[in-house]
C-alpha cells in the first residue's frame, strides 16, 4: 500500500481514519477487528498530535504505511514529535476497570484499549521519529 503523510494536526484525523479503514478492506479484515484497530491507531494519533507536536510547541508531520502480509495487516505511524512512548504512560490498571465509572480515575482508558485492541503492538524511536507499529491477524 502506498504510505500518506500528514499534518501532525487533529484535522488530519479523519483522513487517518479513512486510510485505516482502506487497509482493513484490503486486508479482508472482520468488522469487529477494523473497528479496534481504527480506535487503536485514532487513539494514539490522537495523542502523538497532542504530546508529541502541540504540548512540545513543535510542528511536524505524521506518515501512515499499510503493510498487507501473508496473515495479517501492519499499520505504522512515524512521527518526528517529542518522544511519545505509551507503554511509558500511566494507563489503567486491570482492577480499576470493574469499578463503577464514578470511582475510576481519569485518564489512561484510551491508550490501554488501544494496545489491548491490537494482535500486536510496538514502539521505538530510531533517529530521532517514533515509530508506532500495529498488527492485526487477518483470520
Amino acid at each position: 500500500m502506498e504510505s500518506i503523510t500528514l499534518p501532525g494536526k487533529l484535522d488530519s484525523l479523519s483522513a487517518i481514519a479513512k486510510y485505516v479503514m482502506e487497509a482493513a478492506k484490503s486486508a479482508g479484515l472482520e468488522k469487529k477487528a477494523t473497528y479496534k484497530l481504527r480506535l487503536a491507531v485514532d487513539e494514539i494519533a490522537t495523542n502523538i498530535i497532542t504530546h508529541g507536536y502541540e504540548e512540545a510547541g513543535l510542528e511536524g508531520e505524521i506518515s501512515i504505511t499499510g503493510k498487507i502480509e501473508e496473515s495479517s495487516l501492519m499499520i505504522c505511524i512515524e512521527d518526528t514529535g517529542a518522544r511519545y512512548d505509551p507503554y511509558e504512560q500511566e494507563t489503567v490498571e486491570k482492577k480499576e476497570l470493574n469499578k463503577p465509572i464514578e470511582e475510576r480515575a481519569l485518564g489512561g482508558l484510551g491508550v490501554y484499549l488501544a494496545i489491548q485492541g491490537v494482535d500486536k503492538y510496538f514502539y521505538e524511536r530510531v533517529d530521532d521519529k517514533n515509530h508506532n507499529i500495529f498488527v492485526v491477524n487477518c483470520t
